[in-house]
Formats: structure tokens, sequence, C-alpha cells
């Protein structure tokens, strides 16, 4: 595989089983494809900074929500990180290192920080995969206690999530047990990407939005979605023979998606 040197080290990082994927080092290479001079030892430097500083603040009795409170308060009113509201779809904001210099970010990456920052203390927390928005929890048996790191830290529980759907979705949500289910390693890796694949093919920069797809691959070798969505940036892209040769895995893997007939006209189209 002739990758970038990015590229290879995120690959590298993912082979191992998904608990051992280093969260930050593998969003830092993601990031390292846009900043090529990126050093990623700074900001796995900058990490225990935080949390030592963090680790300073803590109470004494370290019950969860006193936990989450400190982590707050030096987050969100000591470092200044928010989201970012004004520029939601700013590639910025699912690059690590560029969330962390501008303290600005989307609920995925400022739960990245937040996650990490509490896994350096001690107090380790997972990824919940709400649909339409990222939450975290402690990793506590039973605790069902959700935390928004978009939303400055706010505590939520069950009820106040399907809320939330409500409110995102213009109507009625009833809260399903996967909407709150964590999230793998690989699975939230996969989630950032995605991000970025769609803020680039709305801004039309393929090249950049084919390199998200890429590495969704790498992650989730032959996922039918990706391949055809890889085939069509290869097509928009003139790539003809790679586009004709997803396009196709594609209809063998799903002949009857609904979006099969384009898809075969398009094949026509390339003479396939």
């Amino acid at each position: 595989m002739n990758f970038s040197s990015a590229r290879q080290y995120f690959y590298q990082e993912i082979q191992q089983s998904d608990e051992h994927i280093d969260l930050v080092k593998a969003a830092l290479y993601i990031a390292q494809e846009e900043y090529p001079h990126l050093d990623s030892e700074e900001y796995l430097n900058g990490f225990e900074t935080m949390a030592t500083e963090l680790q300073e603040r803590l109470p004494d009795s370290r019950y969860p929500l006193r936990v989450i409170q400190s982590i707050n308060q030096y987050l969100y009113d000591d470092l200044g990180f928010a989201g970012n509201k004004a520029d939601y779809y700013d590639p910025r904001n699912s690059f690590l290192n560029d969330v962390i210099d501008r303290r600005l970010g989307i609920p995925i990456t400022l739960a990245l920080v937040y996650m990490e920052i509490s896994r350096r203390i001690d107090f380790p927390m997972v990824g919940i995969g709400m649909p339409g928005h990222f939450l975290i929890r402690p990793d506590i048996t039973d605790m069902e206690i959700f935390v928004d790191a978009f939303h400055r830290g706010e505590v939520l529980f069950a009820q106040d999530c399907e809320e939330r759907l409500s409110q995102m979705f213009q109507q009625p949500v009833q809260l399903q047990p996967e909407f709150l289910a964590p999230v793998s390693n690989r699975q939230l890796l996969a989630r950032m990407l995605t991000n970025l694949k769609f803020i680039y093919l709305k801004k039309q920069e393929l090249e950049k939005s084919l390199a998200a797809v890429e590495r969704i691959l790498l992650l989730f070798p032959g996922v039918s979605i990706e391949l055809r969505d890889r085939g069509l940036i290869y097509y928009q892209l003139g790539y003809y023979p790679q586009a004709a040769d997803d396009l196709q895995t594609y209809l063998a893997k799903v002949p009857d998606a609904e979006d099969s007939v384009a898809i075969r006209r398009l094949l026509a189209e390339l003479g396939r």
C-alpha cells in the first residue's frame, strides 16, 4: 500500500485490537494528512499537562458528578473550550490539533478531548453515538448519566436525551436502547472521518473527501456504502476504472439497493 507517512501511522495504530487503539494518536494522524508538519508529540504532551493541572483541581471525594463538575470547570471556564456553533461545518472542528489550538470543536472532537483527559485522571468515559449528536458517559456499571461536551459538559439523563433528539429532528422521537449504546474506538474514528467526508463533499473538495473514505475503509474494509461513495467520488474525479470496480463490488454486495438502477446506469455509461 503506497500510503503517506500519516496514513501509514494511522493504519498501524488501527491494526491493534480495538481497546488498545490510542484515539488521540489516531486522531492526530488523521489531522496530519491536512497538516504534514504537525508534531504529534507536542499535543500528546499537552494532554499530559492538562491532566496534571486537572488532577490538582479534583475534589477529595471522587463522586462522579463532582469529578464531572471539576472537569467542566477546568475545560470550559479555565481553558475556554467551546462548541463552534457559529461555523459548525468548518473542517478545523474535526482536526484534533485545531480543536486544541483554537479551543473550538464539534461534539465528537470535544468529547474526545474530554474522554482523553478523563482517562488520564483515572475517570474513564465512553463515547455514545446518539443519532445526530455525540455524547459521553462515565464508564461505570449502571450509571446512566450522559455528558454533552459540546454544551459545556451538560449532564443529561435518558429522558433529556429523548427530548434533545425530538428537538433536533423536530418531531417526537422515542428513545431506543441502541441510541445510547457505547461506540467502539473504530466507530468513533469512522464517525470523525464521516464528518470530514461530508464536509468536503459539500465544498466539492473531492480529493480530501476521497481521503476520508479511504481511511473509513481501512477501519471497516468492504463496507458497501463506503465502496459506493468511493466509486462515485472516483467517477467525479475521472478515475473511471477504479469507479467501475467499486460500483460493481457495491452491486454485488447489495444487488437490491434502492439506488441500484442509478448505479447500473452509471456502470453502463462506463462500459461495464
